[in-house]
C-alpha cells in the first residue's frame, strides 16, 4: 500500500459546504419628532423615503417631523411615508431612525429588540441611559462611530465640513456694525488690507473654515501641532497659506492682529485649552470668536456654552460665540447629508438580509454598534461609565 499524507478519513468523499443564500429582507423604520431642546434635523429627506418605499421598506414618520428641516409632511407622504401623530406608534417600530440620542420617556416606549441608529453624544449620555437600552435588548448604532472604507467617520466629517464652513459665515455675520461689531467686511476689497482670520485646528472644521475665508478673500493663518495635518491642510487649500505649530508667542502675535478667532480643535477626551484668558485680553476690541469645539469643551479659556436663540456674549471686548450645535442652524443643509450617508446604509442593511448580516459583511457599520441584543460592544463607552462590555467581534464573526 503507497503512503499517504492523507488519513483514510480525509480520503473519503467530503460533504460539499455550500453558503446559504441571504433573504433580503424588508424595513420597517419609524422617525419620531425630534424633542430635544434646539434640534431641528431629521434623518431622512423626501428623495431617500421614496428610494426606501420604492424598495419595498415602510417608513413611519411622526407628523411634523421635518418641519423644523422646512420639509412638509405632504412631501413624505408623497415620497410613500405613513404619517402619525402617535409618537407611541412610531416608535414601536422595528428600526427607529433619529438624530439625537432617544430620551428615557422613549425607550419606555421602544418594544424587545429594537434596532435603533442615532448619534449617540457620549459627553451628555448617562449611565442610566446605556442600562435602560440593556434591559429592551437593543441593537444600537451611533452615527459617528460608522465608518467608511477608508477608516474615516463619514458623518462626524460631513457635519464638520458644515460647522467648518459656517464658523466664518456666522464670524461675518457677528462683525457687521451694529451694537458692538467693528463693520469689517469679510471680504478682500481693493485698497482695503484684508480681514485676519486666525484658525486653530487643522482638521476637516479647520480646513472647510480656512477655505471659506481664502474664499472671501480674507488672509488665513492656521495653527496645529501636527505638521502632517497642516501639510495635508497645504495641498487640499491648492495654495500655500500661513501654518504654525502651537507655539505661545507666535499664537499671541497673531491673535493680537487677527479680527476672527476659530477653534476647531479635537482632543482624546477633552479639547485642550490653548488660547489663555491673558492672550484674548490682547486680542483688538470688537474682534470675534467662534469657539466650534466647544461642545468637547472649547480651546479657549474664555468661552461658556451657548445657545443659538442667545448665541453670544462679550468678555474683555471680544464677541464670542459659543454654540454647540451649529450645524442644526442649517438644518436642511445638515439633513441632506444625514441622510445621504445613513440611507445607503439602510438600503445593504435590507440587502444583505437585517442586521445581523449586514454588520457580518460590513465592518465600518459593525464599528457603528455600540449595543447588540443589549450586550454593550464599545469599550471607550464601558471605560467611560464602568460597565461591563464585550468585544462585539467575538459574538460577531
Amino acid at each position: 500500500m503507497s503512503l499517504t499524507p492523507f488519513t483514510k478519513q480525509q480520503l473519503l468523499p467530503q460533504e460539499e459546504k455550500l453558503e446559504i443564500y441571504r433573504h433580503k429582507s424588508e424595513l420597517f423604520i419609524g422617525i419620531p419628532k425630534e424633542t430635544s431642546y434646539q434640534e431641528r434635523r431629521i434623518c431622512l429627506t423626501p428623495d431617500a423615503v421614496n428610494s426606501l418605499t420604492s424598495h419595498g421598506h415602510k417608513v413611519m414618520i411622526e407628523a411634523g417631523a421635518g418641519l423644523s428641516s422646512s420639509y412638509t409632511d405632504k412631501e413624505f407622504s408623497d415620497a410613500g411615508a405613513s404619517i402619525t401623530n402617535d409618537t407611541k406608534k412610531v416608535l414601536s417600530c422595528p428600526i427607529i431612525l433619529k438624530v439625537e440620542p432617544l430620551t428615557m420617556e422613549e425607550i419606555a416606549l421602544i418594544n424587545q429588540n429594537t434596532i435603533v441608529i442615532s448619534a449617540i453624544q457620549l459627553k451628555t449620555r448617562k449611565k442610566e441611559y446605556f442600562e435602560a437600552l440593556t434591559k429592551k435588548k437593543v441593537t444600537a448604532l451611533a452615527f459617528e462611530y460608522i465608518k467608511d472604507e477608508d477608516g474615516s467617520y463619514p458623518a462626524v466629517k460631513s457635519l464638520s465640513e458644515i460647522a467648518g464652513t459656517a464658523s466664518v459665515l456666522i464670524a461675518a455675520e457677528l462683525m457687521i456694525n451694529n451694537q458692538f461689531g467693528k463693520g469689517l467686511l469679510l471680504g478682500n476689497i481693493t485698497g482695503v488690507p484684508p480681514t485676519d482670520v486666525v484658525i486653530l485646528g487643522a482638521g476637516t472644521v479647520g480646513e472647510f473654515a480656512a477655505k471659506t475665508a481664502l474664499g472671501l478673500g480674507a488672509s488665513v493663518k492656521v495653527f496645529d501641532n501636527s505638521i502632517t495635518k497642516l501639510r495635508r491642510l497645504q495641498n487640499n487649500l491648492n495654495q500655500r497659506i500661513f501654518t504654525s505649530t502651537i507655539q505661545p508667542k507666535s499664537l499671541l502675535k497673531a491673535l493680537r492682529r487677527c479680527d476672527v478667532a476659530i477653534g476647531a480643535m479635537r482632543g482624546k477626551d477633552r479639547c485642550p485649552v490653548v488660547v489663555t484668558e491673558t492672550m484674548v485680553e490682547h486680542m483688538k476690541k470688537g474682534a470675534v470668536i467662534v469657539d466650534v469645539s466647544i461642545d468637547t469643551g472649547g480651546c479657549f479659556e474664555t468661552s461658556e456654552v451657548t445657545t443659538h436663540e442667545c448665541p453670544t456674549f462679550i468678555k474683555n471686548n471680544v464677541v464670542h460665540y459659543c454654540v454647540p450645535n451649529i450645524p442644526s442652524r442649517y438644518s436642511k443643509t445638515a439633513s441632506l447629508s444625514i441622510s445621504n450617508i445613513i440611507t445607503p446604509y439602510l438600503l445593504q442593511i435590507a440587502e444583505d438580509g437585517g442586521i445581523e448580516s449586514a454588520i457580518r459583511c460590513n465592518k465600518g457599520l459593525k464599528n457603528g454598534v455600540y449595543l447588540y441584543h443589549g450586550i454593550l460592544t464599545n469599550k471607550a463607552i464601558g471605560d467611560w461609565f464602568n460597565l461591563p462590555n464585550n468585544d462585539i467581534n467575538l459574538i460577531v464573526f
